[in-house]
């Protein structure tokens, strides 16, 4: 049974969190992002972290709006985030996805929202090193894994060691892709392309980066990102390797490893 206080119910405990897992709208609502949701709150279960989320009273970050063009609504949906988040006086989130990482981080201060904001993979390797997580690596033994930086957690905020260090805990082989770390390629779904039709092209952008993971022959593609899952999962699906290749999240890759 997944333990998943909400503020409300702890403010009226008397009680703080000590982080708030911002879960986005696709851990929240995407069938495949659900299973990330819940394998990060299982390792947040496991860790004793102190956290608790908004429930009913997270909005969309604004992260589509403000990508699409649409500034007015963005803030609007900002706005109502920072009075929420700022009545319940939080100074620390973590969220799974880089787009609401990215975007509460970088553009709420702008708007009055100022807290500390952290990916998972940085609270994992954290709690790693703390010695309040423990990897089991037996089960990915031999395995290829290559991971697929994502643009909002890798090229707009410099994170590129932490999930790698992660990975390498797993006893796997991580193998590169020729275009990695400050020169990976996007897999199509950022700046609001997730929601909309590609333009015409030769060929989708996720195709080619499919095509750049497979190169390494993996047996995981690692992602760290909602929406890069999606698109990397659509383009194994395309060429036909799913019997082969999985598209898992870091977390979901330490969950099993650990058998939650």
């Amino acid at each position: 049974m997944l333990n998943v206080p909400t503020l409300a119910q702890l403010q009226s405990e008397g009680k703080k969190a000590e982080i708030v897992f911002w879960v986005g709208c696709a851990g929240s609502f995407d069938d495949r992002a659900k299973k990330i949701t819940k394998a990060f709150v299982k390792l947040l279960n496991q860790t004793e972290v102190s956290f608790a989320v908004l429930g009913t009273e997270e909005s969309c970050s604004g992260d589509p709006a403000k990508r699409s063009g649409n500034e007015f609504l963005f803030q609007m949906q900002a706005l109502q985030n920072i009075a929420t988040l700022n009545a319940y006086e939080v100074t620390k989130i973590v969220t799974t996805c880089p787009h609401c990482f990215n975007t509460l981080k970088n553009e709420y201060p702008d708007l009055g929202g100022n807290y500390e904001v952290i990916h998972h993979t940085q609270l994992l390797k954290k709690l790693l090193k703390e010695e309040k997580l423990t990897i089991q690596g037996g089960k990915f033994k031999g395995k290829r894994i290559t991971y697929h930086d994502p643009c909002y957690l890798g090229r707009a905020n410099q994170i590129y060691e932490a999930p790698r260090e992660l990975l390498q805990k797993l006893d796997a082989e991580l193998i590169e892709m020729k275009s990695c770390k400050s020169k990976g390629l996007c897999c199509g779904a950022g700046g609001a392309q997730m929601f909309k039709d590609a333009e015409p092209g030769d060929k989708e952008v996720n195709i080619e980066r499919t095509e750049q993971a497979l190169e390494t022959q993996p047996d995981i593609v690692a992602a760290s990102c909602p929406f890069c899952n999606t698109m990397m999962t659509d383009g194994i699906k395309n060429k036909e390797q799913e019997d082969k290749v999985q598209v898992m999240d870091i977390a979901e890759l330490i969950a099993n490893a650990n058998d939650l």
